[in-house]
């Protein structure tokens, strides 16, 4: 990564609340100001790091996190401060939770930031006058976060090895599965 370290380590919310490093390959210039919503083509987004978000080769420093404890290899992705915060009533359940490298979220919004990109464009054309950074905030505030926070509280409801071991197999071969209901 030209320009800055090769690693981006943010504070995130983990094990019950508790905020913890995240470790994750930078794939945004440094000196960039901005939303933690990214959406694809965002002008902070470097080249390389494109390549890595669309693979998740980006996630491969938080085996690192697996490693000392704070993260486990299926589970709700970490959130940002703020967003987690949020939570109320059984959605904190998933606080409950240690985060993950993977799991149903994940899976699901696999390619999140063209989903956002995509949306984004859509409103635009529509006649929706909010720059795109608004757009995707909102997007992501009011229809995917929610959607995740669901899918993370069913994943504490209905833990399974075997769903595991299908969500690690799925993440590795970029693979849907069913769960919950749908798929993922």
């Amino acid at each position: 990564m030209p320009g800055g370290p090769v690693f981006f380590v943010q504070k995130r919310v983990g094990l019950n609340g508790k905020l913890f490093n995240c470790h994750k390959f930078r794939t945004m210039t440094v000196k960039h100001h901005g939303s933690t919503v990214s959406v694809a083509g965002d002008s902070r987004i470097t080249p390389l790091g494109a390549k890595l978000r669309h693979y998740k080769l980006d996630e491969l420093p938080g085996l690192w996190d697996v490693l000392i404890g704070n993260m486990s290899f299926v589970g709700p992705r970490p959130d940002v401060p703020g967003y987690a915060d949020k939570l109320e009533g059984d959605d904190r359940d998933v606080l409950k939770l240690r985060p993950g490298i993977t799991g149903p979220a994940t899976l699901k919004y696999r390619l999140e930031d063209e989903m956002i990109a995509d949306y984004v464009a859509q409103q635009q054309k529509g006649g929706d006058s909010r720059n795109a950074q608004s757009i995707a905030t909102a997007y992501n505030d009011k229809v995917i976060y929610p959607d995740k926070v669901r899918l993370n509280c069913y994943y504490y409801r209905h833990y399974s090895f075997v769903k595991d071991i299908q969500m690690i197999l799925c993440t590795v071969l970029g693979r849907k599965m069913e769960y919950a209901g749908e798929i993922i």
